[in-house]
């Protein structure tokens, strides 16, 4: 068995799936985002998801993480939202049609390419303990506590290290004065 959650039927399954739920939400509704490209449409995706997948638990065959199971349900659930949606939403009558997408502006590609390159110098002059952490908790997504058990060290060394990590790279990424952003974060 690869999980440790119970089997669909039992008692503990609503409990299960109401803490698989409040754990992952964030990262859920990040995942129905990048697909349908709306807050609220995102919201939807999720919530029909695990409409989707509490209908679908007893078929559940446990030959994957219960997570990497929803995971596919919310990347199919986004994919048909987005195929039903169709290509010619109608504009409001009264919409600015001006491209507010800064990824359309090739300076505003220029300017990221430059971060890009100030953030990787400013994350290899970390000591190793300070940008692992960095990158586990902000690249990869982990929990606190499972950066602590990935790096062998407590929960709260793992947040004091997150925490002295971005001090550090943002004194090294923005002024002293901190008026200045990052180009690519407008």
């Amino acid at each position: 068995m690869v999980t440790s959650t119970p089997l669909p039927g039992t008692d503990d399954t609503a409990a299960s799936f109401a803490a698989l739920i409040a754990s992952s939400h964030g990262r859920d509704l990040a995942l129905a985002r990048r697909f349908v490209g709306d807050e609220q449409d995102a919201a939807d995706v999720v919530q029909e998801s695990y409409l989707r997948a509490w209908r679908a638990l007893p078929s559940f065959r446990r030959e994957a993480h219960l997570s990497t199971w929803l995971h596919a349900i919310i990347t199919n659930t986004a994919r048909t939202w987005r195929r039903r949606r169709g290509p010619n939403t109608p504009l409001d009558e009264h919409a600015d049609v001006a491209d507010t997408n800064p990824g359309a502006d090739p300076a505003w590609h220029a300017d990221v390419a430059v971060d890009r390159v100030r953030l990787a110098a400013a994350l290899a002059d970390l000591p190793t303990g300070l940008r692992r952490v960095v990158i586990l908790k902000d690249v990869r997504g982990l929990s606190h506590l499972e950066i602590a058990g990935a790096l062998g060290i407590s929960e709260t060394a793992a947040k004091v290290r997150l925490h002295r990590a971005r001090r550090r790279l943002r004194e090294a990424l923005l002024p002293r004065d901190g008026a200045m952003e990052l180009a690519g974060a407008a």
